[in-house]
């Protein structure tokens, strides 16, 4: 699995209901072979991944593609990858709320 394979696979992972009466705004910047820069945008319970990144963020996560597919399957600590500079999230709140619906802590 790749980081593009994941991120663009997270609007058939997530249950909408979880997502009603929500909305944020995620710009994934991926960098190496299987990466890329995408946007996750949730709209009172609606997903959309589009590639590139648009509109106003309310939170950037910058990584490369093996620190995300280490997190996501659980062989990288996610705390340890941001302590250690790995992973660089502009609003870590705004993460911390959708990190688990996304699948990714």
């Amino acid at each position: 699995m790749t980081a593009t394979e994941f991120i663009v696979g997270l609007a058939d992972k997530v249950d909408p209901a979880v997502l009603e009466g929500v909305e944020t705004n995620f710009h994934f910047d991926i960098s190496g072979e299987g990466g890329g820069q995408y946007t996750a945008e949730v709209c009172d319970g609606n997903l959309e991944i589009s590639e590139g990144l648009n509109g106003e963020p309310k939170c950037v996560v910058k990584t490369s593609n093996d620190t995300l597919i280490g997190v996501v399957t659980k062989k990288t600590n996610p705390m340890m990858a941001v302590l250690m500079g790995k992973i660089k999230i502009s609003n870590q709140g705004e993460l911390l709320k959708y990190a688990k619906v996304f699948g990714i802590m």
